[in-house]
């Protein structure tokens, strides 16, 4: 039995024990934290929005991260999933934005960017943005994708603890 629903429900209880709208911002998991979040009774006045936002085109054009980041990082990196986050805060009435942005395979990775690299970004409004890298085992797409759902509900309800 997945404990994802039981993580968004956690996740939107602290969003609104804050009183804080969220957004999500997403590459490799396409659209599934929204996904998770919105399946939840109420999650409407927890949540503003979700960007999917698969191409480089479509991360530069709804959440405004630079061609010159994308074009000396890669998609896949810290500053990119930084730059999401902080995108996702400024094109939403959000107040805490979750980021994702990794190689979920079977194909895609690279010696340098491996299958099951995803980086997070927990961008928040008056606070720093956290990034954390992770290397998930490949133990398939839907694992891989899993896991990023999991792992960036964990980050968002910690930081809103």
């Amino acid at each position: 039995m997945s404990v994802l629903p039981e993580l968004a429900q956690d996740f939107l209880d602290a969003c609104k024990r804050q009183g804080v709208l969220a957004a999500t911002a997403e590459s490799c998991t396409g659209g599934q934290i929204i996904a998770l979040l919105t399946d939840i009774p109420g999650a409407s006045s927890m949540i503003d929005c979700g960007f999917v936002t698969y191409s480089n085109e479509s991360k530069q054009k709804m959440l405004g991260v630079k061609a010159e980041t994308l074009e000396a990082n890669g998609a896949v990196s810290a500053e990119t999933a930084r730059e999401m986050g902080e995108g996702a805060l400024k094109k939403s009435r959000a107040e805490i934005a979750l980021a994702v942005t990794g190689v979920a395979g079977p194909d895609g990775g690279s010696e340098e960017k491996p299958v099951g690299l995803v980086w997070f970004a927990i961008a928040r409004k008056g606070h720093p943005t956290r990034v954390e890298k992770r290397q998930f085992e490949d133990g398939g797409r839907d694992h891989i994708r899993s896991e990023t759902v999991r792992t960036a509900l964990v980050m968002g309800i910690s930081a809103l603890s």
